[in-house]
């Protein structure tokens, strides 16, 4: 997870902003053009896809038997949780780690309570020292969307450990991925390999500059890139403000070279481009905001970002390190039909992995060293595991029903979700994106980041914790995206809404 800092302080960062709105039913609409080519369409050699069998859930397309992992019976009963191991393990691991996290959001600072330690994760299920099981939602904030430990990934992964780990040298399935991901991703025609969402987008930020020769670079407010310095900005209250520094240690120089702006204000990115256009290197935007809980865009947003980047002669960078054959085959690009310039991926194409990329053009991409002068290295990049992992993901993606089968069992997740809460008399919105979705704690829309703020996050703590007694493991924030994978079953899918039924029949609206 590339923990988003502006989640972590909700201080005054955002102005309200026109668009997607979700549909009461809570399932996002694309708003597609008539030619736009659908997500579900795309196979390597970019030709369309015919469906003609239907994934029919995990039981018949991913092996994912639970020798390890004992499923919770079907009851949705309050239970009393176990966390006496997971404590004790806390405690020491705030001895020896800040925060006794590797990462902040764990440390569960936005729900309460002590965070859960885990042991053993496959399918749909993940267990935690003290031996409760839970339906997980979370999958590791996303790389899992074929299940977690799938077999065939752990196969593939284990015959080419035995042939190694590590090279420090090429590899042959280097070549694969990449080529996957060409097929793939329409914008893409070379790829670099990193080992992080973040890597990716850093690394993504000095070619921009050096392939346009300027030094600014926009990003949308409530859209997160990583933790590089570029990005670790904060917006003020001008439509186009240069940014401040949100995090010590951050040079002041290297922060004022980021201007912010609100994400779905097509008005903004005018004024910033206005007032600063020939020295802007590019743009940096999640298509679909994930770090903040599930905004989408409208497509006419998209679209006119497109084309005011091209007047200017600055770059489009879609971060798709969440949403990268999560919303569709082609990713989000193809979805919406908006190519980008430079394309950020990650979590997905490592199967679990440590893997990101970033790609594009080969026009652009020959300036990375060393068939150009933009440096970037890494010991463990292209990595034969992560490779192997990534290239068995993509093969069960590719094949027919997949993604029609996550659209399916995701949009009734959310539907359901949305519809206990309203039952009970609770005000919430949100929706689906194939295997994304989410639900804030507001009567909504939620279109930004400003309206995501609205969220009622203390009663967000209260479902939270219910839904842990209950079996269920969400994101432990209000501003996550939740995600569902192929292992996720029609029983999960109903467990989780009453779970969440008598969670919130509990809880004053």
């Amino acid at each position: 997870m590339r923990t988003n800092p502006q989640m972590q302080n909700t201080a005054s960062r955002i102005s309200g902003m026109p668009a997607f709105v979700p549909q009461a039913a809570g399932h996002f609409t694309a708003h597609r053009q008539r030619n736009a080519v659908s997500a579900c369409d795309w196979t390597p050699g970019r030709g369309r896809r015919q469906d003609n069998a239907v994934y029919d859930g995990p039981r018949r397309a991913v092996v994912h038997t639970m020798q390890a992992v004992s499923p919770s019976s079907s009851s949705t009963s309050t239970q009393k949780l176990k966390t006496d191991r997971s404590d004790a393990l806390m405690r020491d691991a705030a001895t020896v780690m800040p925060g006794g996290v590797s990462s902040p959001v764990r440390a569960f600072r936005s729900v309460g309570g002590s965070p859960i330690v885990f042991e053993s994760t496959k399918g749909s299920k993940i267990v935690d020292v003290d031996g409760n099981t839970y339906i997980d939602y979370v999958l590791s904030f996303g790389p899992s969307v074929v299940g977690s430990a799938n077999d065939e990934v752990i196969e593939a992964v284990t015959a080419q450990a035995r042939k190694g780990l590590t090279f420090g040298a090429p590899c042959e399935l280097e070549n694969q991925l990449a080529h996957a991901i060409i097929d793939a991703v329409p914008s893409v025609e070379m790829v670099r390999f990193v080992n992080s969402g973040t890597e990716a987008c850093f690394s993504a930020a000095r070619l921009m500059r050096a392939y346009t020769r300027r030094e600014k670079i926009v990003k949308m407010t409530g859209c997160y890139h990583g933790h590089g310095d570029s990005f670790l900005v904060s917006a003020g209250s001008g439509v186009a403000t240069l940014g401040l520094s949100d995090s010590p240690g951050v040079l002041s120089s290297v922060a004022a070279k980021t201007l912010t702006v609100p994400y779905n204000n097509i008005d903004a990115i005018r004024e910033v481009f206005r007032q600063h256009g020939s020295e802007i290197a590019g743009v940096f935007l999640e298509p679909v905001v994930g770090n903040a809980g599930l905004i989408p865009p409208t497509r006419e947003y998209l679209q006119e970002l497109r084309q005011i980047t091209r007047q200017h002669g600055a770059l489009l960078l879609f971060d798709e390190v969440m949403t990268g054959f999560r919303i569709g085959y082609s990713c989000a690009q193809g979805y919406f039909d908006v190519m980008p310039d430079l394309t950020t991926l990650g979590k997905v194409i490592g199967g679990g992995y440590p893997v990101g990329a970033y790609a594009g053009p080969r026009e652009i991409m020959e300036m990375v060293a060393p068939a150009g002068p933009v440096y970037q290295a890494g010991t463990l990049s292209g990595s034969p595991v992560g490779m192997a992992a990534g290239l068995k993901t993509l093969e069960i993606l590719r094949r027919p029903g997949t993604y029609e089968y996550l659209d399916r069992i995701t949009k009734r997740l959310a539907e359901g979700l949305l519809q206990a809460a309203r039952e009970n008399g609770h005000a919430v919105c949100g929706g689906s994106l194939y295997s994304m979705w989410g639900m804030f704690f507001t009567e909504g829309p939620v279109n930004n980041f400003e309206d995501a703020k609205k969220s009622d996050t203390a009663k967000f703590q209260k479902f939270h914790r219910g839904m842990l007694e209950r079996g269920v493991y969400l994101a432990p924030s209000q501003f996550e995206a939740g995600f569902t994978s192929l292992a996720h079953s029609e029983d999960d899918v109903e467990r989780t809404v009453e779970a969440a039924r008598e969670v919130l029949r509990g809880i004053a609206p």
